[in-house]
């Protein structure tokens, strides 16, 4: 366990290996599980400002979902997540020509309609940030869907906090980073 600040982090974060392999997995983690994509309550009015920017973005389906439900929802544990299309995929994901889930808020981002690039959760997968009154843990979600990531993470050599950096710093900033980086070479 890595204690960095008000965060612990957890072995696995360094110790695993992990790269998105896109054209393995097709996005599921934009479709399977029971919900959205968890949300962070300062990502709400966000959500709510930039949906004309991304609706252009989105799918149908999607459009639909946000428009019946909302730009997030409230679970019944109090938590918000994204909107989801019959249950299944996040409302702001969209296919791409090769049949891969995609997120629309990012390829505005990309194209630069909104300084907002996805959610943080989404940003910061595989790791999951669980608050607590005085810390938040950051673990390793580890799951089927994901194997071609570890495998792809394990040929190339690349441990998940080095495959987050850029959404790490986002989070939590490039010095709290560079502190992980010399804990972690510390060992």
């Amino acid at each position: 366990m890595i204690e960095l600040g008000k965060q612990l982090i957890s072995d696995d974060v360094k110790e695993h290996f992990f790269v998105c392999n896109l054209s393995k997995c097709k996005g599921a983690c934009c479709v399977e599980g029971d919900l959205g994509a968890p949300l962070e309550k300062e990502e709400l009015p966000v959500l709510d400002d930039i949906y004309d920017t991304v609706k252009p973005y989105l799918s149908k389906e999607g459009i639909d979902a946000i428009e019946e439900q909302g730009t997030y929802i409230l679970d019944e544990e109090g938590d918000y997540s994204t909107p989801t299309v019959g249950g299944k995929e996040c409302a702001y994901a969209i296919y791409d020509e090769k049949g891969i889930l995609k997120c629309g808020i990012e390829q505005a981002y990309l194209e630069g309609k909104t300084s907002y690039k996805k959610p943080i959760s989404c940003h910061l997968y595989p790791i999951r940030v669980t608050k607590y009154d005085e810390f938040e843990a950051l673990n390793y979600d580890q799951w089927s869907i994901c194997s071609d990531a570890c495998d792809l993470g394990s040929e190339l050599g690349v441990p998940v906090y080095q495959f987050l950096k850029d959404p790490l710093i986002r989070k939590y900033g490039p010095d709290w980073y560079t502190e992980l980086e010399r804990l972690v070479a510390e060992g």
